[in-house]
């Protein structure tokens, strides 16, 4: 038997047994003690399995480029990049992209999108275009129903896609989604969205109007948000594929 065919007859024993993610904590365990972090093998790992709590935030801050790759530089750079929050926080009031009154989610995405050269000139997406076509696939009743109700430019999509689900979902359905994010597969908001409305399919085709519809969707019960990320990864898988660890 080769070491992947052992790997995952142990993945699929533990799961049996009731202990997903014994396997996948150690896999990540091994990942972190090199020296000099695999950040394509991190980013692999983040997009198939959900990150344990304990290494999310170093996990994160590798694949977001906040902290490098090798061990010992960490606690240096940390300090430089402290310095450099409160340089891109007074940037970003003086050319008054954000106030005191922004909400932290809001400024949190401003400062990255400074810092990565992707601060917009406006505030539109693009992924209202793609949120509507995989509902389309997946449901197009339900997006006929939403359009008949001139509901489909008025859903959430600044809650959904700018500050990508905060204040949406609970934190341990968000940190699973953001997981995703943070290793660069912004499409698994789409996603989520798509499956919001695919499980709320029911309440929302009962609503005829459009400030109805919208307020619901902001205000979703908790209670179903981890099987609605669940749910949402799987349509993800669906339609993108699993991602692999390249040889």
């Amino acid at each position: 038997m080769t070491e992947d065919s052992q790997r995952n007859f142990r993945s699929v024993y533990y799961e049996k047994v009731g202990f997903r993610g014994v396997e996948e904590k150690k896999s990540l365990e091994i990942l972190l003690k090199d020296d000099r972090l695999d950040i394509e093998k991190l980013c692999t790992f983040s997009q198939r399995f959900p990150l344990p709590s304990m290494y999310r935030a170093l996990v994160w801050k590798v694949l977001l480029g906040i902290l490098p790759p090798h061990h010992e530089s960490h606690a240096k750079v940390m300090m430089y990049r402290k310095e450099q929050y409160s340089d891109v926080l007074h940037a970003l009031k003086v050319i008054r992209f954000v106030s005191d009154a922004t909400p932290q989610v809001e400024v949190y995405l401003r400062m990255y999108q400074l810092e990565s050269g992707k601060l917009p000139r406006n505030s539109s997406f693009p992924l209202p275009k793609a949120f509507e076509q995989y509902l389309n696939l997946e449901d197009s009743r339900l997006l006929t129903h939403l359009k008949m109700c001139s509901a489909v430019s008025k859903l959430p999509y600044d809650l959904w896609f700018k500050r990508c689900f905060a204040g949406c979902l609970p934190e341990s359905s968000l940190q699973r989604v953001w997981d995703k994010v943070v290793s660069g597969s912004c499409k698994i908001l789409v996603f989520v969205a798509v499956e919001i409305l695919l499980t709320f399919k029911i309440k929302v085709m009962a609503l005829n109007n459009t400030e109805k519809i919208t307020k619901f969707l902001e205000n979703i019960p908790q209670d179903s948000s981890d099987a609605i990320v669940s749910k949402a990864i799987d349509l993800w898988h669906k339609h993108c594929g699993t991602p692999v660890h390249s040889s």
